[in-house]
């Protein structure tokens, strides 16, 4: 038998040292690919950290109270004009119900009441709209259902004087829909004509808090759907009580908003606030610090805003439960932070 030449040789070998380079490949593999960014991700990280630290906010409030002496409890607070701020909010009252009001502001610390919107009423939202108005919503009991009214201007707002009314009725829940906000009103070019896009919550199962969103066409029609992907945003972090009030806002040119989760049912102290990314779906849960160190935070509202001295910021509400309160801290905290 001929010898192999000195080129096959090669060649053989060349093969053999391929497979054993394939074989290491497979057993020994090198360092992970890097991570892709959500291009939302830096706009997220800075908006957790104007939320966070509240001890670093402009102005901030402990036990909110309006003119009246009423709790501004799951206050949500527009801007209405320079310098001039409106906020709807409910209190416990002495017939055993809650009733929403409205309240103005130039300071964004002191408020004055100026109208209840009645018994049953509670976790209102307000929203201003193109042609000047206003469209309200909030939870109405009995049946717990979503409530809107449309106020055509500032003074009919103030007097309670609503041009519209819309009551929904319940699709998704035989127990309670609510605690809703408003994420837009599109008019078409009038309210009789519109689009009116609003979050909220149903009882799932009459039994814990689930997300939902509806739309409110010509303020006659009304439809709504689920919402398992911000709720499996959440209970990814083991929240397994009830995921409830939400508020949206635009930062940096993107969409955002913060949602409360409550880990175990019916722990009061339990409850604690996410801020959610709308492009990417995902939820980061807030280490929020007060002065004295309160640690359950719920009913997040928040809202971009010019500060009264004219800078941009934004303002965040929450309600500190008396379970996870620090002393001096329980009920209504409001605060902004200008950037």
């Amino acid at each position: 038998m001929k010898s192999p030449s000195p080129r096959r040789v090669g060649r053989s070998l060349g093969a053999l040292l391929a497979a054993v380079a394939a074989v290491l490949a497979v057993l020994v593999p090198g360092p992970p690919a890097a991570a892709t960014a959500a291009p939302s991700d830096g706009s997220r990280a800075e908006l957790r950290g104007l939320i966070e630290n509240v001890t670093l906010a402009d102005a901030r409030r402990y036990q909110a109270t309006d003119s009246a002496g009423r709790t501004m409890d799951a206050a949500k607070i527009i801007q209405d004009a320079p310098g001039h701020y409106l906020a709807v909010y409910h209190t416990l009252l002495g017939d055993g119900r809650f009733h929403a009001a409205l309240a103005t502001s130039t300071d964004l610390m002191n408020w004055t009441f100026a109208h209840d919107l009645g018994a049953g009423s509670s976790q209102p939202t307000i929203a201003r709209t193109s042609d000047g108005g206003y469209v309200l919503a909030w939870e109405q009991d009995p049946g717990n259902h979503i409530a809107v009214r449309y106020y055509a201007g500032l003074a009919a707002l103030l007097a309670g004087d609503a041009a519209r009314s819309f009551d929904t009725t319940r699709t998704l829940s035989s127990c309670a829909e609510g605690t809703p906000n408003i994420y837009s009103v599109r008019l078409h070019p009038d309210i009789d004509h519109s689009t009116i896009d609003i979050g909220g919550h149903y009882d799932a199962d009459c039994d814990v808090d689930r997300q939902m969103r509806g739309t409110l066409t010509d303020f006659s029609s009304w439809s709504a759907t689920k919402q398992p992907g911000v709720d499996n945003s959440l209970l990814h972090w083991g929240v397994a009580g009830n995921i409830g009030d939400r508020d949206a806002i635009t930062f940096q040119g993107r969409p955002f908003g913060v949602i409360e989760g409550q880990y175990s049912k019916g722990d009061f102290g339990s409850w604690r606030t996410f801020v959610y990314d709308y492009s990417t779906g995902n939820a980061d849960p807030t280490t929020i610090r007060t002065d004295r160190g309160s640690t359950a935070f719920a009913n997040p509202s928040i809202t971009a805003i010019r500060t009264p001295d004219g800078r941009n910021a934004v303002l965040v509400s929450l309600f500190i439960p008396s379970q996870g309160a620090a002393a001096g801290e329980a009920g209504q905290l409001i605060y902004y932070r200008a950037y």
